[in-house]
């Protein structure tokens, strides 16, 4: 039975999703339809300009993204004191980037007096706009409906493009945003669409790899998703353990990794689910891992399998059972997975 979406998006349980949001039927986001013969190559550009877009407009960080034929994969962290922090006119110019607005909202951008019970309505209007802008279900409402518009004044016909509303999982430690992150960067590459990470067009690793980049590069026409960032060590230090990260020993940086040690991983997982070559470099056991008490094996057969041995939550047993106690969930699928995956 299908769920509220209160209840799958939680915020006070974890501010990290995962979303996964699929075509209905046939239809083709990009590439080329065997069935038709057409080509929707450029329809992947509809969903990156729109990710920029909206990206900056919302408190909602992108940590990956993978745009395939008929489906995208997102992880999203939703910074909630970074939409308290801005002032009512910042919301306000927000909003209206994405929508009409009211007459009211303008007379407070143009500084222009307002009576006291205009006021009263001002502060409500506001306070609704700020809470949609670090929404994902807004996100995702203003990010599909463009595209299903889109895709159906080119293909000429009205109707349902999506499948319904968007799969969302919600991540609930740091394995699961590690699994999660890694799962969606791969996925061009287990698919048979890309043979490396960085040759995987339209995924958040192939932009970090190729803006890191020092050989010299034509522009690319793509357009620049915003992207959230990792942590960066203290200097002269050596590199701290997950759990001094997040009692302050970060820098800067909203994801919980530092970046090198996330490249070598998915080089390795990468390496491991290539055809033929699983387990090829098994050797070179990545840091990130022994950090958070994964075995590699496990992590190399269980990762393929994250969006479907999961459904509500993604995480350690010790976290999605709390989790489901308070949301009043007596069984949530995943326990298992989580064992063989996480080891706990």
């Amino acid at each position: 039975m299908t769920q509220a979406r209160k209840l799958l998006i939680a915020l006070d349980q974890t501010s990290w999703f995962h979303i996964c949001s699929r075509c209905i039927k046939r239809s083709f986001l990009m590439g080329e339809d065997k069935y038709t013969g057409k080509n929707y190559e450029h329809r992947r550009e509809w969903i990156a300009d729109k990710l920029a877009e909206l990206g900056d407009i919302f408190s909602i960080d992108i940590a990956a993204y993978a745009i395939m034929s008929n489906h995208y994969h997102l992880v999203l962290h939703i910074d909630a004191q970074k939409a308290k922090n801005w002032s009512d006119k910042t919301v306000i110019r927000r909003w209206m980037m994405l929508f009409k607005g009211n007459e009211l909202a303008l007379k407070v951008l143009k500084n222009k007096s307002i009576s006291r019970a205009e006021q009263v309505v001002v502060d409500e209007i506001v306070k609704q706009w700020r809470e949609r802008l670090g929404s994902i279900s807004w996100f995702m409402r203003c990010l599909n409906e463009h595209i299903a518009r889109l895709a159906n004044a080119e293909d000429q016909c009205s109707g349902r493009f999506w499948e319904g509303r968007f799969k969302s999982q919600a991540l609930l430690d740091e394995p699961a945003i590690l699994a999660c992150m890694a799962y969606v960067d791969l996925n061009p590459v287990r698919a048979g669409i890309a043979k490396l990470p960085e040759a995987s067009q339209f995924t958040a690793i192939e932009q970090r790899i190729q803006s890191q980049a020092t050989a010299p590069k034509k522009p690319s026409k793509k357009p620049k998703i915003k992207l959230a960032k990792f942590c960066k060590p203290p200097k002269n230090k050596t590199l701290p353990t997950i759990d001094s990260v997040h009692q302050g020993q970060r820098t800067t940086g909203v994801i919980p990794f530092y970046w090198e040690d996330y490249l070598e991983l998915i080089d390795w997982t990468g390496r491991a689910v290539l055809p033929n070559k699983r387990g090829a470099i098994a050797r070179c056991e990545p840091k990130i891992l022994q950090r958070l008490n994964i075995a590699p094996d496990a992590w190399v057969n269980s990762l393929p399998r994250i969006e479907s041995d999961f459904h509500t939550f993604i995480g350690c047993g010790d976290s999605i059972a709390p989790c489901a106690q308070k949301l009043k969930q007596q069984w949530v699928k995943g326990a298992g997975a989580a064992k063989r995956l996480f080891g706990r």
